[in-house]
């Protein structure tokens, strides 16, 4: 069999950006998919940036190579200062996680997590999801409450810190408010392995076989807060299917595929 040649003007790059991001999803996903593909002039890293400036000498040193870059935690609503355009959708959420780099250097930012939320989400929603309580105000919890107002549904923030009249505490939530409010994202932390016996602080005890309980970890792949969710009867759901999701919608971004 004749060896393929890659050549370094065909080499293209793309990666992630985020902070402690070692157990990354996206590199491990997106090497599968260009080694199935046979794609070998692809490759994928992590950018692990102790802080978004830091962004400016990604660009540099790896121009003209570099792509597109997906982007998470802590950096979702502060990339946008260092692109040239920003997506109509990625600007009214106020954050985003794909970033597109064409061959003239245009940087355009997008929100692929609207579309993996709301795809992984409407297939488990009933006539009762009509509330909602998004747990956390991170970039993540903005594409949630995007989908939401889409899809109709009222929602609130919980926040550990509230600024505004619509964030409450943890302590708020009451078993009468969870009596009328049946779906809760998990956007926080709190859960992710290692520290796996974290949760939101909840009643659960209040949760029915009329509750969503969704979380947007995926490691381990049933967090305590869907355990306990799940003990009550409710429907649980973790983020694995919307990281795939909105990692397929970058893919089709980078390449321009609608």
């Amino acid at each position: 069999m004749k060896e393929k040649k890659v050549y370094m003007c065909d080499k293209k790059l793309f990666g992630l950006v985020g902070k402690n991001i070692e157990y990354s999803f996206s590199r491990d996903y997106f090497s599968k998919k260009f080694k199935t593909l046979d794609l070998d002039n692809h490759s994928y890293q992590n950018f692990d940036l102790k802080s978004i400036d830091d962004l400016v000498a990604v660009f540099s040193k790896n121009s003209p190579f570099l792509k597109g870059l997906n982007v998470t935690i802590p950096y979702k609503e502060r990339v946008g200062d260092f692109l040239d355009e920003i997506d109509p959708v990625a600007e009214s959420i106020g954050a985003i996680n794909t970033v597109k780099i064409e061959t003239s250097g245009k940087k355009t930012g997008f929100n692929t997590d609207v579309y993996g939320f709301e795809n992984s989400l409407k297939p488990l929603l009933k006539e009762s999801h009509k509330n909602a309580l998004i747990l956390g105000t991170g970039g993540a919890s903005k594409a949630v409450a995007h989908v939401f107002k889409k899809l109709d549904i009222d929602y609130k923030f919980v926040s550990r810190n509230p600024t505004n009249e619509n964030q409450i505490t943890y302590s708020s939530i009451s078993s009468d408010l969870l009596s009328t409010t049946t779906v809760l994202v998990n956007c926080s932390p709190l859960g992710t392995s290692p520290a796996t016996h974290l949760c939101p602080d909840l009643p659960y005890k209040a949760l029915t076989a009329n509750h969503l309980l969704y979380d947007l970890i995926y490691n381990p792949s049933e967090t305590t807060f869907l355990r306990l969710g799940k003990e009550q009867g409710a429907t649980i759901k973790n983020g694995l299917e919307m990281l795939v999701l909105q990692a397929e919608r970058s893919w089709k971004i980078w390449n321009s595929v609608t």
